[in-house]
């Protein structure tokens, strides 16, 4: 399961997204961060999801492929309104079966703050679907430019966020692979007492911890090895380029915003 976690990972595609500055990108995932809190009932968030599913479709990312990637993560889905339903006790009471009731703000708080949850995923994986890694730290080292002034390390910091978000699949893949050797061994990862299933978890954290203590050093040596000393002195192959299809994504978040902003309650 692990190995189909769709964030962090590039997938090529001759698409409208793919093609956008990353630049833009982060600035159009930023924005999106914001605004979605802006979104309390379902007009608004009828705009986001179709805000979202709009930059998907642009995005020719096929839709088995995000549903297979999105599983690991729809459970954290279904948590978040779980906990709405049960803990939240305002508004009339629509189901009542023992010590469990559900009420109607409950019910609808749990369903906003779950499709909340699942636009931000979609949409932040969107990023690293359409990016490569050089061009997320390119945009990244752009946009915190002036910060320079203030002696702050922009290229070190954007650097460090990239290899970052590189190393997410990477990382998943590996613990995956250790786990599959472990129940090989008969540890039992998901039956069991919880106490025992906690203990088991043990064997899987420190050769993981090693195993990325491991990559991070060949990564260290091999960047040395190729001179690297910073950003300093640095010149970039691929240049960047804000182009027209750019400016139309920023006027169509821009139209969100203001409509967000005229129709929440």
């Amino acid at each position: 399961m692990m190995e189909k976690m769709i964030f962090g990972r590039y997938v090529p595609a001759d698409s409208t997204v793919h093609k956008m500055d990353s630049r833009s990108k982060l600035i159009i995932i930023f924005l999106f961060v914001c605004i979605i809190f802006l979104a309390n009932n379902w007009i608004t968030y009828v705009l986001i999801g179709i805000y979202t599913f709009y930059m998907l479709g642009m995005s020719r990312i096929p839709v088995r492929f995000l549903y297979g990637g999105l599983k690991p993560v729809l459970w954290l889905v279904l948590f978040t309104l779980v906990l709405q339903l049960f803990f939240t006790k305002e508004g009339a009471l629509l189901f009542e079966l023992g010590p469990i009731k559900i009420y109607e703000e409950g019910l609808r708080m749990g369903i906003f703050i779950s499709l909340r949850f699942f636009f931000l995923i979609l949409m932040t994986s969107l990023l690293t679907l359409t990016t490569t890694p050089i061009e997320i730290t390119d945009g990244l080292e752009t946009l915190l430019n002036p910060l320079k002034k203030v002696r702050f390390p922009v290229h070190e910091m954007a650097l460090m966020m990239s290899i970052a978000l590189r190393f997410i699949p990477t990382l998943m893949q590996e613990t995956d692979k250790i786990m599959k050797a472990q129940i090989a061994r008969g540890v039992e990862f998901s039956s069991g007492p919880f106490k025992e299933r906690i203990k088991a978890v043990v064997p899987l954290l420190i050769p993981l911890f090693v195993s990325s203590f491991k990559r991070a050093e060949e990564l260290a040596v091999a960047m040395e090895a190729r001179g690297y000393r910073g950003g300093e002195g640095r010149t970039k192959y691929r240049q960047l380029s804000w182009k027209t299809a750019d400016s139309l994504q920023m006027v169509v978040l821009a139209v969100l915003t203001i409509l967000l902003i005229l129709l929440r309650s």
